[in-house]
């Protein structure tokens, strides 16, 4: 049984070496340019405190601080290495793609291009529309809230890795469509498979939206509720790509596997 498997773990071992060496090098990269990266990741954060400094007329004006020796420069890495993984995506989606290729046929293998394109841009959208329209109504609500008894005080370091954690979020849940389409196009799945799970997927969705948003239900909404139309339009992905089959035929399949199943033990 090793030996069979040897073959594939070489091969898995190859894919994440280049997929690390490739997020190493994106990492080097970001961490020169983290300056300005980390001037549009605190933005969203000016903008709110900006707003607290107009409503509040007893409390001062809201604060970005650190509270550790050398806050600053791991801030630099964690922002370094959140850019580096977006950078890095095209060739990690790449890898994914060439270790499971060789168990697919010759006119799967030619979906390489499409599922890199398809994945690093749907992370992107996913990633934008979190900095666009979550983040800014989230902030605005939780930092403003109480802002007229109490100065906020934001720590950089819990606020980038906050930061990051949402825009994964939802770059991960706006690969969806992407993966359905190939997963149904490998035969995995079909549209009624997908239907059929559609109210367990409803609870999933909300349970992700409360662990990745900030605890109010606004934020939680505008995460679930994208969620909800994405998975709506994977059903209709996977209903063109491998549509499941009417149920008199698998009625009909089910018998003849039983009057086989008969048949063999009667012999």
């Amino acid at each position: 049984m090793f030996d069979e498997l040897k073959p594939h773990l070489v091969e898995l071992r190859k894919r994440l070496a280049i997929s690390a060496a490739s997020l190493i090098v994106m990492f080097f990269v970001m961490f020169y340019f983290h300056e300005p990266i980390l001037n549009w990741i605190v933005e969203p954060l000016n903008t709110a405190l900006i707003e607290v400094g107009k409503k509040s007329i007893h409390a001062a004006d809201g604060m970005v601080t650190t509270s550790q020796v050398g806050g600053a420069f791991f801030v630099a890495l964690k922002v370094a290495f959140f850019a580096a993984i977006v950078a890095a995506l095209p060739i990690i989606l790449s890898q994914i793609w060439l270790f499971v290729a060789p168990g697919l046929y010759a006119n799967e293998k030619k979906m390489l291009v499409p599922f890199i394109v398809g994945g690093t841009v749907m992370f992107i959208i996913g990633i934008l529309f979190a900095y666009y329209i979550v983040t800014p109504f989230g902030f605005n609500f939780l930092i403003t809230f109480g802002s007229f008894k109490f100065t906020p005080l934001i720590n950089i370091e819990d606020y980038v890795g906050f930061f990051t954690k949402i825009m994964f979020g939802f770059g991960i849940a706006f690969e969806l469509p992407i993966f359905a389409y190939f997963l149904a196009l490998l035969g995995m799945i079909n549209d009624r498979q997908m239907t059929d799970f559609f109210k367990y997927a409803i609870v999933i969705i909300f349970i992700v939206a409360a662990l990745l948003t900030p605890p109010d239900v606004l934020t939680q909404l505008l995460m679930a509720g994208p969620l909800i139309i994405l998975y709506g339009l994977s059903i209709l992905i996977v209903k063109v790509v491998n549509p499941a089959p009417p149920l008199e035929e698998e009625d009909e399949d089910d018998e003849e596997d039983e009057t086989v199943a008969i048949e063999n033990k009667s012999e």
